[in-house]
């Protein structure tokens, strides 16, 4: 007996008083399943709102009264769905299904090579002296290979179509399990009589063709799955809070309430939103707001959850914790942009919804019209048999996935890595980019800025004071130091550091705890840092550098076509000089994720079509609701896993070699749809006059997917533009490329 689960548990509030509830849904197979779940649980007694997320197969159900949680869960089941409370769908549950799908696609793969090789001689012989006895033995030797095949290659058509049977629903699955039965057992019924055709083949190249597509579709979709657990981890799990006794207790952050004083160690994350009661120190809040600097706290600053904490420890009053965080309200607004994306799922299944009715309906049709024709019951289940398999979508369904395995494989190539199957057709229609300005447009490491004469020696002693320190700007000092770290090194809180260097005293830090005044030929939007050693005085600098090629790229891409912004986190100063040496007029900074948002949505409403390109925790609701979605390979995990690709390397280039590839492969995608489109018009007429049969049928739906196939060979070359800016960044990508392979 399977364990009972209380669903009222996990019942909340919507923000309208609703009584609200996400469920996980196994059992989705096509973005069919989308309006009849939907559909489905609406039709339950007080239900107002049903949505269902595709991409993460979430299911967000809101009702006010006459209905319970577990009557939307038995609604599910007898819609042949099952249910789990969305409490973080397992990743290995899904890692598990992909691993099936791949099994299935072997066994299916395996037979149909050889299954062909027998069918080859048969088909020769058919034409000299091969005897019937021998014609036999190898359809029987066929069947024992292709049976066992079929009955496990075929579960994942097989399992569904019982699945919408039983619940009284047709999906695409239906007719490609009734096709692939039909022609197994006419294929042994032809065989036991003796007569020259069996369509074993046909049904297992069926299965292998379909199979791949589906395992194609299943691993796009499960690199875009929740990724709660990413952003939980910005803040971690668990917070020092003060007791009464004022002892630091260990405490779960759901735990955590308004008023609650929490310890934030150095080097930690700040567990809640809230405001500082008593310590000095600065936090690291780039992967929250997009700011570069780190931001000097004392009593009274507020902070937020996800920021990393520096060299001194803070006392925190909560003023927001639990799931109301501005980390919470990032995972909200991801949810809700992600929920948008469903609807260009949703549009492409309006026309795969009439794809099982029609075939079902056209080969009942032709089996009855050749019945009251007066042809056998034999001839007219085999053409209602090749209408099946002819009118089977694999053209159509490779005609996109085949384009972009290929057009993937060139961008791997230029540094680019894709996580979502349709990004490719989305970037192709763009027609504005989106940069953020910290670790996209810039390079994610700060770089030194020195004086003109400064003095090499002074600057090694500096690093290896630097290796002391915990400021998160020390390791760009750091790294030029000559030697070990320095011994008894004193930090003063919110100043520096200090230490005793051959009998004069060195210190690191702030200008005024240095006693020294900025030089006026550092960049203006540096971060300074001053160094004394005795009457030795160096200021430095530490700044974000662009990207080596931004310039270049950024002119390519106007070149293009495209409109490109700035929309950024960090301040005006910082802004501005980096807009102004890329040539990019509209550039808006100081902007928190929501003015993101909001930003992007202005300019959807102007019927923009924005590609946006992105790095920190702040750009990852903007990824989500953009259009199509960049993010480097340096970002933060939750901005990776919810752009729709992510670049390697420190070039920039890798974003113009996807627009050129996106545009190329759109054309092609194109072509293959015209063709498999083509095909449809001119074989189905044909197999329903009868003059295809089943093998045939099957050869030709074969055809049709090998021309679709080489068609897309095309979108590997890449065009002579993308060729020119490529190669002056060869070197870097193989570089990044290579470290990614290790």
């Amino acid at each position: 007996m399977s364990e009972a689960i209380d669903y009222s548990i996990f019942v909340g509030t919507s923000e309208d008083g609703l009584a609200q509830m996400s469920l996980a849904i196994d059992g989705i197979d096509c973005a069919a399943c989308i309006g009849e779940i939907e559909n489905g649980v609406k039709a339950l007694p007080g239900v107002v709102r049903a949505r269902l997320n595709y991409s993460t197969h979430r299911l967000t159900v809101a009702w006010s009264e006459g209905t319970s949680p577990d009557r939307v869960v038995g609604q599910l089941e007898a819609l042949g769905y099952r249910a789990h409370p969305f409490a973080g769908r397992a990743e290995e549950s899904e890692a598990r299904h992909a691993r099936w799908l791949l099994r299935c696609l072997g066994v299916a793969g395996f037979a149909a090579m050889n299954i062909m090789l027998l069918s080859v001689s048969v088909w020769s012989g058919n034409v000299t002296d091969i005897t019937p006895e021998t014609r036999d033995f190898f359809h029987w030797i066929s069947a024992l290979i292709a049976l066992p095949a079929a009955a496990y290659a075929g579960q994942p058509f097989f399992q569904s179509a019982v699945r919408a049977i039983r619940s009284g629903r047709l999906n695409m699955d239906v007719p490609i399990t009734i096709g692939v039965t039909l022609a197994l057992g006419m294929s042994v019924l032809e065989t036991a009589m003796s007569q020259p055709h069996a369509y074993f083949d046909s049904a297992i190249m069926l299965l292998f063709f379909l199979l791949a597509g589906r395992y194609l579709d299943h691993e796009a979709r499960r690199r875009t799955r929740a990724t709660a657990g990413n952003i939980a981890a910005l803040r971690g799990e668990m917070a020092h809070r003060i007791g009464a006794d004022g002892v630091p207790v260990l405490v779960p952050v759901q735990a955590l309430q308004p008023g609650d004083t929490i310890l934030i160690h150095p080097g930690e994350r700040v567990a809640a939103d809230g405001v500082v009661a008593s310590g000095l120190s600065a936090v690291d809040e780039s992967l929250v707001t997009g700011e570069t600097l780190p931001r000097a706290l004392k009593a009274g600053d507020h902070v937020y959850a996800g920021s990393l904490n520096g060299e001194g420890a803070l006392h925190l009053t909560v003023t927001a914790g639990g799931e109301n965080t501005l980390v919470d309200d990032v995972q909200r607004l991801l949810d809700g942009a992600l929920a948008e994306k469903g609807a260009y799922v949703r549009l492409a299944d309006r026309v795969a919804r009439l794809y099982a009715p029609m075939v079902h309906l056209t080969a009942l049709v032709s089996a009855i019209g050749w019945l009251l024709a007066g042809a056998g019951l034999h001839d007219a289940v085999m053409i209602a048999v090749a209408v099946l398999i002819i009118t089977c979508p694999c053209a159509l369904a490779l005609a996109v996935p085949a384009v972009q395995v290929t057009a993937t494989g060139r961008l791997f190539r230029a540094g680019m890595l894709i996580n979502a199957g349709d990004m490719l057709e989305r970037l192709a229609a763009v027609d504005t980019v989106v940069f953020d300005k910290t670790g996209t447009l810039t390079l994610p490491e700060p770089a030194l800025a020195l004086p003109r004469g400064a003095d090499p020696d002074l600057v090694a002693l500096a690093g290896r004071l630097a290796l002391s320190s915990r400021h998160p700007l020390a390791g760009v000092i750091a790294a030029r130091a000559k030697g070990p770290s320095l011994e008894r090194v004193t930090e003063v809180s919110g100043q520096g550091i200090e230490a005793i260097i051959d009998g004069r005293r060195a210190r690191l830090g702030s200008l005024s705890f240095c006693e020294a005044v900025a030089p006026a030929d550092l960049p203006a939007d540096a971060s300074l840092i001053a160094f004394r050693h005795g009457e030795k005085v160096l200021v430095m600098g530490v700044a974000q550098a662009l990207r080596p090629d931004a310039c270049e790229v950024v002119a390519e891409l106007k070149a293009r076509g495209l409109d490109v912004r700035i929309l950024s986190g960090d301040r005006p100063a910082a802004v501005a000089p980096v807009a102004a040496a890329l040539g990019i007029a509209q550039a808006e900074a100081g902007l928190k994720p929501a003015d993101k948002i909001a930003a992007l949505d202005a300019l959807k409403a102007e019927g923009r079509r924005v590609l946006m390109v992105g790095d920190g925790l702040n750009d990852a609701p903007a990824l989500a609701a953009a259009a199509v979605s960049l993010s480097p390979a340096t970002g933060a995990a939750v901005t990776q896993a919810h752009a729709d690709a992510v670049f390697l390397g420190r070039r920039l280039w890798p974003v113009l070699a996807a627009v050129d590839g996106a545009r190329t492969a759109a054309r092609l995608m194109r072509q293959n749809l015209a063709i498999a489109v083509g095909y449809n018009i001119i074989a189905v007429p044909l197999a329903i006059a009868g003059f295809v049969t089943p093998l045939v049928a099957a050869l030709a739906m074969s055809g049709s997917s090998i021309l679709v196939t080489v068609n897309a060979l095309r979108a590997a070359r890449p065009g002579r533009k993308e060729e020119a800016v490529g190669d002056d960044s060869a070197t870097g990508e193989a570089g990044a490329l290579t470290e990614v392979a290790a």
